[in-house]
């Protein structure tokens, strides 16, 4: 790769042990996807997970220096004392929530234990490059913004984070982020759950492929965000387009770059339904509710206040947010409203940490085909419907 002096000043060691080896990793990412040279980057987001493996690197990093050039945003940890107040936190977990929270605060991220920092604190330009992990944050940015990200690791963004650069390749090249598969939705979408069903559904069709939508008008923030996360999870797919609707498709034309698309797919009601028989546990007794992966919205908040409202749930209810959603919500008297029902408002987590100990083996029910996917490595099991008939099922205990 061709580096500029500054960059092999860091490859050098010339900037410091924590640089160097952030340098060195790019550089191999970069030499093994042919990158010519490296682009800076002005905004970054890690996955942090609390798994051993992530704080190992973490603390490696602290203990060598590092500092981040390009403060990144981070993805969600959870909050000891919140669950401390529902359940016990093993001295083991405990140990690496703190350990976890120090290093990536000693390497001066910005602690917003977030999945969808895309709506708030590090939204993207048209163009901006960018280095982005997290399974719905990098379809979002690259789809609905326009910005230039590659399907990032947590290590490897916290590397760009450090260095302020990107190896050039992947979605920051132009002819990347072309349209490879028309699909048609023929099926109705009446609702942002069928957005989930429909991200999960397309890459059993088209695989991997960039696929460029026509019959979707103007769909909300929401519906998006369960597009993206579905395509990523169900697809490894980080980037799509919507004819219309999406900065890089005024028309189809332009989303295949003036070629004709050699492959189409229709997308039936049919094929909705059958993708969520394929996902969902059979119905029946539940044992809870869990929504938020991606983070709810302050909007899909108050859809679960208005149902709940009055009424007392049957099982425990659990909605996981960003902690500035969560005092949004509470100043608008919805967590009252749900914590009333029997419900709990959870910031800064996710299903996919070992917090929700005390639900593995049980079955629940959530709106979210990730949730269900991350949940059956810790032996939970789900009912999949839409976020409205899943917080009705935790009214009655069943579905």
């Amino acid at each position: 790769m061709q580096l500029t002096k500054k960059e092999q000043d860091m490859l050098d060691g010339k900037m410091g042990a924590g640089t160097q080896l952030a340098m060195k990793i790019l550089v191999a990412v970069g030499e093994s996807f042919d990158a010519p040279y490296m682009v800076p980057v002005t905004r970054t987001h890690v996955a942090l997970s609390n798994q051993e493996a992530d704080l190992w690197f973490a603390e490696k990093l602290v203990n060598l220096g590092a500092k981040c050039a390009v403060p990144p945003t981070v993805n969600p940890s959870f909050h000891l004392e919140q669950f401390k107040e529902i359940t016990t936190i093993s001295p083991m977990d405990e140990e690496i929530v703190k350990r976890t929270h120090a290093a990536y605060t000693k390497l001066g991220a910005i602690m917003t234990y977030d999945c969808t920092p895309y709506l708030e604190h590090n939204v993207p330009r048209f163009g901006e490059v960018i280095s982005f992990s997290e399974s719905s944050a990098t379809p979002f940015v690259n789809s609905v913004y326009g910005a230039r990200s590659n399907r990032e690791a947590a290590q490897s963004a916290l590397c760009s984070a450090i260095t302020g650069v990107t190896p050039y390749y992947g979605y920051l090249l132009d002819e990347n982020r072309k349209g490879e598969v028309l699909v048609r939705v023929e099926a109705d979408l009446n609702s942002d759950f069928d957005y989930q069903m429909l991200g999960y559904v397309v890459p059993k069709f088209t695989g991997f492929k960039i696929p460029v939508f026509t019959g979707i008008h103007n769909p909300s923030k929401e519906a998006l965000m369960n597009l993206g996360a579905q395509l990523n999870t169900g697809g490894n797919v980080a980037i799509y387009h919507i004819v219309g609707f999406t900065p890089e498709a005024p028309t189809a034309e332009a989303a295949f770059h003036g070629e004709v698309p050699k492959e189409e797919v229709v997308i039936t009601n049919k094929d909705l339904e059958q993708m969520r028989e394929d996902l969902t546990d059979a119905g029946g007794k539940i044992d809870f509710a869990l929504f938020g992966c991606p983070h709810l919205t302050i909007h899909q908040i108050t859809k679960v206040a208005e149902i709940v409202e009055g009424n007392k749930l049957a099982v425990p209810l659990f909605i996981m947010c960003s902690a500035s959603t969560r005092n949004l919500a509470t100043q608008m008297g919805l967590r009252e409203t749900i914590e009333k029902a029997g419900g709990h408002l959870m910031a800064d987590t996710c299903m996919d940490q070992p917090s929700w100990h005390f639900l593995y083996g049980k079955k629940g029910v959530t709106d979210s085909p990730k949730c269900a996917y991350y949940t059956k490595r810790r032996d939970m099991q789900f009912v999949i419907a839409s976020l409205e008939d899943s917080v009705k099922a935790a009214l009655k205990g069943e579905i």
